[in-house]
């Protein structure tokens, strides 16, 4: 009973998406899991899985947050849309151009967050205003559009079919060596933690894991063959998240976030730079805004004034209902891949059921909440049991 409870406990937000998901594809006739609607979740969902991987990097260092990630998209935006389509300069060099501004960004406001210490609030409560004016001067408050073929077709393509025919085998094979890598990694993974003593979960609740997720990749990559095959973006994404995966579990500099969220004050006691772990934290964030603002941009197929706004919002949500600790310290990349797309599937299944705009931010608020307060009582919990 004790493991049932265990595994139910550790794998809360994905029984939750999986019920989301049955109940809004029965409420909407099976329409959120039409192919195109599928393709659809992906590509409007995209910058929110991007800049909540960095928004977790900064909520491991001790609960922080970065509110000026909307304000950055919407200044790289528009250099971007400058460059490229105003100035006609080269994408490469405008992308590259692009993200070291991004990278500028990180430095100045990690700057006074690591070094001066200043609370990330107020500097990136500042940075929200700073960036969007700058934003506003660069468009002088009009849209530039559209953007050259040869640079939509980077993030809105599809990978084609090289076998031809109405079902793109492409997406299926791709689905399948994703299950491979999937199981292979968890077995690996286990076979090391038993070796170095650590506990692991047992073999039957490990295995019933890897067959719900293995038949929920393998269900999209159907799916995704059944319309025009795996898009851009999700290449994309996957390599985002595995490289960020890796960085929180695998590395040294990666360990480090949680140890100086976990208490900072013993992490640095112990040898860590704790100011550099801030620093990086925030650097990351404003590269990956600006990796998300090219994204961004590709698919309105413009660089608007108002881009961005409440980017930072969807991000933090996407943390906190994908299990990141208010405090700090504890939060995975796959929890928080879990909880985009649980706020991506109640966005799109409550648009397709034609639900007023006004309650559906009122449902994401109660949802968000939910989330925090069932982290904060669950530790009062631990620490009186």
């Amino acid at each position: 009973m004790d493991k049932v409870k265990g595994l139910l406990k550790k794998n809360t937000m994905l029984i939750a998406l999986v019920i989301v998901t049955a109940f809004f594809s029965i409420s909407t006739n099976g329409t959120l899991l039409v192919p195109q609607n599928v393709t659809n979740l992906i590509a409007q969902n995209g910058y929110v899985v991007i800049l909540a991987v960095g928004m977790l990097m900064c909520i491991l260092t001790g609960g922080n947050i970065d509110l000026s990630i909307g304000s950055v998209v919407a200044l790289v935006g528009a250099l971007a849309g400058t460059l490229i389509v105003n100035m006609k300069v080269n994408i490469w060099v405008s992308i590259l151009i692009c993200l070291l501004v991004g990278i500028v960004i990180g430095v100045i406001q990690g700057f006074w967050i690591a070094y001066i210490r200043i609370p990330a609030f107020i500097v990136t409560l500042a940075g929200m205003l700073l960036w969007r004016g700058v934003a506003l001067l660069i468009l002088d408050g009009l849209t530039i559009s559209p953007f050259p073929d040869n640079y939509l077709g980077l993030f809105n393509s599809y990978i084609p079919n090289v076998f031809g025919g109405s079902l793109n085998l492409v997406s299926i094979i791709l689905g399948v060596l994703a299950c491979i890598i999937y199981i292979v990694t968890q077995f690996k993974s286990r076979m090391k933690r038993k070796k170095l003593g650590y506990t692991t979960d047992s073999m039957g609740s490990m295995i019933i894991k890897i067959l719900v997720i293995s038949v929920v990749i393998l269900a999209m990559s159907l799916s995704l063959a059944l319309y025009k095959g795996v898009p851009t973006i999700l290449i994309l994404l996957g390599i985002v998240v595995m490289i960020y995966a890796y960085f929180t579990t695998k590395t040294v500099p990666g360990r480090y976030l949680y140890a100086v969220g976990g208490n900072e004050k013993a992490a640095k006691l112990s040898g860590i730079n704790t100011n550099k772990v801030l620093f990086f934290a925030y650097v990351n964030m404003a590269f990956l805004s600006a990796l998300a603002a090219l994204v961004c941009v590709a698919r309105f197929n413009s660089a608007a004034p108002t881009a961005g706004t409440n980017y930072e919002m969807d991000a933090i949500g996407a943390c906190y209902i994908g299990g990141a600790s208010a405090y700090g310290g504890i939060g995975t990349v796959a929890g928080v891949v879990i909880g985009a797309i649980f706020m991506g599937v109640l966005n799109n299944g409550m648009s397709i059921m034609g639900i007023d705009s006004n309650y559906q931010k009122a449902v994401k608020g109660i949802v968000l909440l939910a989330a925090v307060a069932f982290d904060v009582m669950s530790k009062k919990k631990a620490k009186t049991a």
